[in-house]
């Protein structure tokens, strides 16, 4: 069982739920993570008054843990959380939620050309790196706040809502400062204090599934985000990494049926990493809707062959505006519309 405080908790509210867990002759054990207080309550008897511990002064909440999601968790009754993104780009309901755009910023008219095209067919945000997590230190890093200025300049003149990365805890406010959504990246769904974090923030989080993560570690990694108060989480199944070498990752798409099962969450597909090859996306962006994802994140970029990175997995505006007309079966195939 946990025992949830609220923000603004004393010492003597936290002494004073421990001694009516003490009187029960409970163990328990308090938990401080950034902030947040929590007593998670081992072997509870029928001694315990659960409702004295619910009515105590500053207890948020108090939950008998049937499963390990507590925030997230999907009841029968429950429907997909419903998540905007800037003033227009919703994620959750019946409606489609596309985003588009360049692997990292390159430049402004560039990008601009990027923005201006993804809007036109179809998508709802724009997404482009400005801190570039990359395997190799010599590698393009990004252009970090020129860069934001630049995805900011690009919201502006087409109205997408803007979707970038951020990669350490230092960095929250300047790319609050920009961005529509926080997108975590695979490298660091498992980095709680970043996950914290985020959570203790308005923005709404894109969280993308780490590339050997199992399912219950993708939802726990929700949870922290969660835990701060941030409920606006939207997950991205972006693909693991197997044995299989023809595709740079193998896109699970199992995963998004049973995040709908047993979470609120929505769920969406990343193809472009999923596979890593640009004729694969479309078909496997088709078939992540088909099977019930919420959404896609798609790389695009003018001349594929000339981006500064991951440019064998990004459509080029054509190849974007083609697959865009293509998806409206499959979303009527799903009950939902783009």
């Amino acid at each position: 069982m946990i025992v949830q405080m609220k923000s603004q908790c004393a010492k003597e509210d936290i002494e004073h739920v421990i001694e009516i867990l003490d009187e029960a002759n409970t163990q328990h054990f308090l938990i401080e993570l950034s902030g947040i207080k929590m007593i998670e309550v081992f072997d509870f008897s029928h001694n315990l008054d659960i409702d004295r511990l619910k009515n105590s002064p500053m207890v948020e909440r108090v939950v008998k843990k049937c499963t390990p999601y507590l925030a997230a968790k999907q009841d029968s009754t429950d429907e997909t959380y419903q998540i905007t993104l800037g003033e227009h780009a919703t994620f959750g309901g019946k409606k489609l939620g596309i985003i588009a755009g360049p692997c990292s910023v390159e430049t402004q008219g560039h990008l601009l050309e990027i923005a201006h095209a993804v809007s036109e067919a179809g998508a709802v945000a724009l997404r482009g790196g400005t801190f570039k997590p990359r395997t190799s230190p010599y590698s393009f890093q990004g252009l970090g706040e020129a860069g934001l200025e630049m995805l900011a300049l690009a919201g502006e003149e087409t109205g997408l809502a803007i979707v970038t990365e951020v990669m350490g805890v230092e960095h929250i406010p300047l790319v609050s400062k920009y961005a529509d959504a926080l997108q975590i990246g695979s490298r660091n769904m498992h980095n709680s204090n970043l996950l914290l974090a985020v959570g203790q923030q308005a923005k709404p989080v894109l969280l993308k599934r780490g590339w050997s993560a199992t399912l219950a570690e993708f939802l726990m990694a929700a949870e922290y985000i969660m835990l701060g108060g941030n409920r606006n989480v939207i997950l991205c199944e972006r693909g693991i990494r197997t044995f299989e070498e023809f595709t740079r990752n193998t896109l699970s798409l199992a995963v998004v049926p049973e995040i709908k099962r047993v979470s609120r969450l929505p769920i969406i597909a990343d193809p472009s990493h999923g596979t890593g090859r640009r004729h694969l996306v479309a078909p496997m962006g088709n078939a992540a809707i088909a099977c019930g994802a919420d959404g896609l994140i798609i790389e695009v970029h003018r001349a594929p062959e000339q981006a500064w990175c991951d440019g064998d997995q990004s459509l080029s505006h054509q190849e974007f505006e083609a697959f865009m007309k293509s998806l409206p079966a499959f979303a009527e195939a799903a009950g939902r519309t783009l």
